[in-house]
């Protein structure tokens, strides 16, 4: 009864890490690589944690009904029975056993279930942390070719509108004066030569 008890405790401590691991993977940028993941890993804890309920009632009436076999046993014991109604008895403590026997595998199979989704975890987490730090590393990047830009041509890019492709400078009392303004539609190479003569 003790080991049940750990072993339920166990699993509801993984299906409880499972539902937080899913909370961060929700929240997480890189909506591509979680996606699937996050599908499956929604119904595994579901479905895992109710077959496991599940199996540990039935466990628990299979017990009682155990015990109560074996109280009718030792009672038949006592009071000489006949051998028909003890052989049925019998016959009855073995299918429990069977079936006992067949709910323990089964939830040996949840349980696998449940580590496997814990491996699922442990490496999303891996994957998670390295795009943290690769999008840093990108932003940094970013950060310096964009300063590098600014200093070399005095042209400071506006960033707010996403509409056009637009910059401005800056004169001495702080007064941003436009520089220059494109359509998104502008080809590119036009944008670049046009550039090139600003500068």
């Amino acid at each position: 009864m003790a080991t049940d008890m750990d072993c339920r405790l166990e699993v509801d401590g993984v299906l409880s890490y499972a539902d937080d691991l899913m909370g961060v993977l929700r929240c997480s940028d890189d909506a591509d690589v979680n996606a699937q993941v996050i599908a499956a890993a929604r119904l595994l804890p579901t479905a895992c944690r109710s077959e496991s309920d599940h199996l540990e009632l039935q466990l628990k009436d299979y017990q009682q009904k155990l015990c109560s076999c074996k109280e009718k046993i030792d009672k038949a014991n006592t009071e000489t029975i006949a051998a028909d109604e003890l052989s049925v008895l019998q016959n009855r403590i073995e299918e429990n056993l069977q079936e006992e026997k067949q709910l323990r595998e089964e939830l040996r199979v949840t349980h696998d279930d449940l580590e496997n989704l814990d491996h699922q975890m442990a490496s999303i987490e891996k994957r998670k942390d390295a795009i943290i730090k690769k999008k840093g590393k990108d932003m940094r990047k970013a950060t310096y070719k964009l300063s590098m830009c600014v200093s070399v041509t005095n042209i400071f890019p506006n960033l707010e509108d996403q509409d056009k492709i637009s910059s401005y400078t800056v004169d001495k009392n702080g007064k941003k004066i436009p520089k220059f303004e494109f359509e998104n539609t502008t080809p590119p190479v036009e944008i670049c030569n046009t550039l090139w003569k600003t500068i």
